[in-house]
């Protein structure tokens, strides 16, 4: 498993046209092959942290080098923030607890 850690801070005078793209490419994401799982948190000091989940390098690099997301990575870095930082990590283990059934 391939994990990416998206790291950014948003210009908020873009934050309504950031919104809308930024759905759309959760949904590209999201039909992607191999595609495991995304989830974005923001902080109290505004830090906005995604983390995406894709079966196996090549998914990921898929989902990297798909067209129409180049295009968003272009007008991002130009237009919707004002920092950012990506780190794609290799899974080495992976351990799990999930809760036991209800009674």
């Amino acid at each position: 498993m391939i994990v990416t850690v998206f790291r950014s801070r948003l210009r908020r005078e873009h934050e309504q046209e950031y919104t809308r793209v930024a759905a759309e490419m959760k949904a590209l994401a999201r039909a992607m092959p191999g595609f495991v799982s995304m989830k974005t948190f923001t902080a109290p000091d505004g830090e906005r942290v995604s983390i995406v989940e894709f079966a196996s390098q090549a998914a990921h690099d898929a989902w990297r080098d798909h067209p129409r997301h180049r295009e968003v990575q272009d007008l991002g870095r130009e237009k919707f923030y004002s920092a950012f930082r990506i780190q794609v990590c290799g899974v080495e283990r992976d351990y799990a607890m999930d809760a036991p059934p209800a009674p």
